[in-house]
This record gives C-alpha cells, structure tokens and sequence, in this order.
C-alpha cells in the first residue's frame, strides 16, 4: 500500500485536475539539455503519415482476438484515433483442423489497429512523450512501446512505456532470460489507485520514457513508476549486442483480450484510443 502511495498521490492529485498541459506548452524541460529531434502531432491528412508509420496487418501475437487493419487507424480533429470494434466477416487465413491460432477461427470477430516506425524512424536514448487518452475497463490492451530493431524478442528489448489490461497500468522492460523467455522489470498501477476507471479514462495523460546510458526511467504525468538499470537487463545467449545499447523504434495499438486483454464477451464496443502526440527529444 506504501508503495502505491508512493507512486500514485502525485498521479491523482494531477487526474483530479484535469487534463495535461495543451500542445501549445513545451514538452521538455529547455533546460533539461533535451532538444526535438522527431515528432508526430497528427494535425494533417485523414490516416496516420506513412512517412512515420507502418501497419501490422491481421492476428499478430499474444493470442489476441482483434485482426490488425489500416481502416482502423483515422486521424481526426488533431488526434490519432485508433478503433477497436466488433466484426463478423471470414479469416482469409482459416484452415479447418490446425492448431494456430492464426489460422484455426474461421472468422474475424474483431479489428483494430497497430502503427509502428518500424523501417522509417529508431532512436537510441532519449527522452520519449506520448499525450494520449485510453480506454479502460475489461478486454481494453491499449499500449504504447518500442522494440529493438536487431535480433529476435525478447532479445531486441521490449520497453512498455504505457499499457495497460486487466485494471492495471504498467511500465515495463524485458530483455531474455537464460531459459530463452522474457526476463521483466515491471511496475503495476491500479487504476483505481488514480481517481478510478472512469475519472482515469476520461482525461488525457502524458507517458514519458527518460533512456541513457544507464537508465531506463518511466513516468505517468511526471510521476516516476519504474527505473531500471541497462546492466540488470543484459541478454542472456550469443548476440553481438545489447538491447538497450541498441536504437528501438515505437508502436501504437490497441489489442482486444488475447492473453491478458480478458474476455470481451461484455466489453463496450467500438471503442477509442486517442494520441494526441508523439514527441522525441535528444542531447546534443
């Protein structure tokens, strides 16, 4: 419960009052040494900047049940609107008797979408923003976060800058375990340690990664939740890198259960996931 206390106060008392600063306020700190080296502000065109983003396209991991699509992503009113929504339509990838779970349902009863740079845009250390507003409640897996663009997970790094499942933000960091798996540094955040569901929901929040050398630190409107040190992460196996001394990129989706999302028979669809902007600063 102290720990909670902790890491939450400063998060409810700045849910309670009301949404973040606007776009029009600087991101960063000028004298934080911090400069904008990349930003997305979704304030042009009708879908998100193919100069920036890519798309992941039909059932991807974890066992989630939304199919990824393009038609999901829509830019609108200066935000990036990403919809998850009931579908009922054919798997084009079905086959009778397998046991993928890509290719095992015969239809599709769910969409949204996942965006990422991946190709286009990667960073290695920085200080990383994201304004956004998610959906929470049961089936609800919104995420924004980065991967590693050499070796295969959990190799490459995963850093979960902001997901959340299940009632609980979380701030992550993984990189591979001895056993081949996933080791995590993890921190879990009850929603309803931060003015509730319904108050959390309701208003926008900045996310925010400081990355160096050194560190990895997350933050929940200017609320430190999880710091990790770089050397208790390394690789276990043969690789000629590590995953946190190596450039990511970033990606934006909202999942639908799968293995942590939960059921979705009760879920409240459509629903929104909307990113008000993307911002990467850097030292000279």
């Amino acid at each position: 419960m102290l720990r909670y206390l902790y890491y939450c106060l400063p998060l409810l008392l700045l849910t309670a009052c009301g949404r973040p600063a606007p776009k029009s306020q600087p991101a960063a700190d000028p004298e934080s040494g911090y400069t904008l080296v990349w930003a997305d502000e979704f304030d042009a065109g009708e879908r998100p900047d193919t100069v920036n983003w890519g798309y992941e396209r039909g059932f991807v991991r974890n066992e989630e049940d939304q199919w990824y699509q393009e038609d999901n992503a829509r830019v609108e009113d200066g935000f990036l609107i990403i919809e998850g929504r009931r579908e009922d339509r054919p798997n084009p990838n079905y086959e009778a008797g397998s046991d993928n779970w890509k290719t095992r349902w015969p239809t599709i009863g769910y969409s949204s979408s996942s965006i990422n740079t991946r190709g286009k845009h990667a960073w290695k250390y920085g200080r990383f923003e994201m304004r956004g507003q998610v959906p929470v409640g049961e089936g609800y897996w919104p995420a924004w976060w980065s991967l590693g663009v050499e070796g295969p997970w959990p190799a490459n790094g995963e850093i979960d800058m902001m997901e959340y499942y299940r009632g609980d933000i979380l701030a992550n960091v993984a990189s591979r375990a001895p056993n081949g798996r996933a080791r995590w540094s993890s921190v879990r955040v009850p929603v309803d340690s931060l003015g509730g569901a319904k108050a959390f929901a309701d208003s926008f929040h900045v996310w925010r990664m400081d990355w160096d050398e050194e560190a990895i630190a997350l933050y929940l409107d200017d609320s430190l939740l999880n710091r990790t040190l770089i050397d208790s992460m390394p690789n276990a196996g043969e690789y000629p890198f590590e995953p946190f001394h190596q450039p990511h990129y970033l990606l934006l989706n909202l999942a639908l259960g799968g293995n942590n999302g939960g059921p979705l028979d009760r879920t409240p669809l459509p629903v929104e996931y909307r990113v008000d902007y993307v911002r990467v600063y850097q030292k000279e």
